[in-house]
């Protein structure tokens, strides 16, 4: 068996003769659209959403124990990152809220 078959000659022993012999054609050596070198997409980081940090002094009682709640808000507005803080919060039993801070987290 020949090690370099033909395009032609693969044609035939893999589907079997041709009822119209076809002509080979060169390929044409000019880049087309369908030939271009597509770049694979590139995963972005995971944290490209900006994230504020709250800070929350929270107690239960009035003039109890306090604590420190800290809570990361995946928005830029502040006040939506204090509200969710405090909506957290009240999720845990707390009752009285102090802001201490909002920091923007890199």
């Amino acid at each position: 068996m020949k090690e370099m078959l033909s395009e032609e000659e693969m044609r035939q022993a893999l589907f079997g003769t041709a009822s119209e012999p076809t002509t080979s054609e060169t390929p044409d050596s000019s880049v087309t659209s369908d030939h271009q070198h597509v770049s694979k997409s590139r995963k972005a980081p995971a944290s490209l959403t900006p994230k504020l940090r709250v800070t929350l002094r929270v107690t239960r009682d009035f003039e109890g124990a306090t604590e420190l709640f800290t809570y990361d808000a995946n928005t830029l507005s502040t006040l939506i990152a204090e509200q969710e803080a405090k909506a957290e919060a009240k999720k845990k039993k707390f009752k009285y809220f102090e802001l201490i801070s909002i920091k923007p987290i890199e």
